[in-house]
């Protein structure tokens, strides 16, 4: 039974690699014969921790020195209210809550609060695996008491390649990682003995980028709508990376292709993975969607480490990588009878390519017809005027609802002044008559506007209003 810290560990047991934030670097070998939690480590070992620190390098720090001491640790994001806080903490049957000084008020009403240093504090501090630590992850775009998702080291990092350095690498991300898509790029710079540069959460992009730059990053990852505001920002030519990746929401075509001007000479890949099923597939050809083979190859019961399956057009995976419950609801089944996992996102077969068409809780019902918001948003952000849109539904008395684009021009000039509102009008128009020209009619926007910025959450995706 291996933990991260051996996992990590070269020879001499030390961690090459340093990990990057707004406030300087720190070289993970300091934690060789240090620690962030001096005189309390073995005074955990074995309980249900909960990591809930304001920034992300305290956390990074400790997740090294927790896993296989601890018999729990539930990442917690710093967006959580003090009554999800306090859910959380009830449902992983928390004993301790790490924290850092300015969350420490908010935790003290939870569990017992340790704060964590800040830098690893010279220390002598046992690594001894005594633990299988679960890893707990929060799901992502609730409203309410996120989900606890169980995972393992194996299950986030099996997969993951190792290299004995990788000096050469230096990774980044948009992505917090205390979420799923970030922890993989944790746990991919620390494998393979890269450094990690990390954002903060209230950190203008023009200044990430700057950092990135600074520490030379060579491969970095994000949403979707991470990218489009750095393409925005001024600031995306600052970086040279060989390799940038999306993931966490539809990739389409645009998007694609915006990067692939920005970053000429880089590898620009798309992933779908989801906190529950883990790493589904990875998309290299610089196309939207994915190929058909896909599911064919993956699809039957072979022993492979992902399966692919889709029904009533929702993608399902079976994987190895895959969490094993929900923590503190064991009723709710994460997977079905032959151990696929039904993600909810509707693709839909276009010749020989699969395309996201949306979620199926997203749905838009127009008159008893279903439209999916990013079907749509597809056709405005081909268009380049587009930066990027978000398309939701109004509720109407005659057909359930009518669809309503809001639409960030790439000019910045989202809410044209009076002076310019023939222009605006002119805009708008080319954009309606290039829904009605790709689109059956019920999925035309009934309203657009132009607006000055659209709204991203904490986890990097579009706030899609309900309704």
């Amino acid at each position: 039974m291996k933990s991260l810290w051996d996992a990590a560990a070269v020879h001499g047991g030390t961690i090459a690699g340093e990990l990057v934030g707004p406030g300087g670097a720190i070289k993970l070998s300091a934690l060789s014969t240090g620690s962030t939690l001096p005189g309390e480590l073995e005074a955990l070992r074995g309980l249900s921790v909960l990591v809930a620190t304001a920034e992300q390098l305290p956390t990074a720090l400790a997740l090294l020195e927790l896993d296989g001491v601890v018999r729990r640790m539930v990442l917690c994001t710093p967006d959580l209210t003090d009554q999800q806080l306090a859910a959380v903490a009830s449902t992983a049957q928390a004993d301790a809550i790490l924290v850092s000084k300015s969350s420490h008020a908010l935790a003290s009403k939870c569990a017992r609060p340790i704060v964590l240093q800040p830098l690893a504090v010279a220390a002598p501090a046992e690594r001894r695996v005594s633990e299988r630590t679960e890893w707990v992850l929060l799901t992502s775009g609730t409203t309410g008491a996120p989900k606890l998702v169980v995972h393992t080291l194996h299950s986030l990092a099996g997969s993951l390649p190792r290299q004995s350095a990788a000096g050469d690498h230096v990774w980044s991300t948009f992505y917090d990682i205390r979420r799923y898509g970030g922890l993989q790029i944790y746990l991919r710079a620390l494998l393979s003995g890269s450094s990690l540069v990390l954002t903060t959460t209230a950190e203008p992009t023009r200044d990430f980028l700057g950092r990135a730059a600074a520490a030379r990053v060579t491969h970095i990852s994000g949403t979707s709508s991470h990218w489009r505001r750095a393409l925005m920002s001024g600031a995306a030519d600052r970086i040279n990376p060989q390799y940038v990746r999306l993931s966490g929401e539809i990739a389409d075509q645009d998007i694609l292709d915006s990067l692939r001007s920005a970053y000429p000479k880089s590898r620009i890949a798309h992933a779908f993975a989801s906190t529950e099923a883990g790493l589904a597939f990875e998309v290299n050809d610089g196309l939207a969607g994915f190929p058909e083979t896909f599911i064919s190859q993956q699809a039957s019961a072979s022993p492979a480490r992902v399966n692919l399956n889709v029904v009533d057009r929702t993608l399902r995976i079976r994987s190895q990588g895959a969490a094993a419950r929900y923590l503190g609801e064991e009723s709710t089944r994460l997977a079905d009878e032959d151990g696929f996992i039904d993600t909810g996102d509707i693709v839909q077969l276009v010749n020989d390519r699969y395309f996201f068409r949306g979620r199926r809780g997203g749905v838009i019902n127009v008159g008893g017809m279903k439209v999916y918001p990013e079907e749509v948003e597809a056709v405005l952000n081909a268009d380049a005027r587009v930066h990027m849109s978000l398309v939701h539904g109004r509720r109407n008395p005659i057909t359930g609802s009518i669809v309503v684009a809001d639409v960030v021009l790439s000019d910045h000039s989202g809410t044209l002044g009076e002076a310019e509102s023939a222009e605006a009008e002119r805009v708008k128009g080319e954009l309606m008559n290039a829904c009605r020209q790709a689109l059956p009619a019920h999925k035309v926007p009934a309203r657009l506007r132009l607006v000055s910025a659209l709204e991203v959450t904490a986890a990097g995706k579009l706030v899609r209003p309900d309704g």
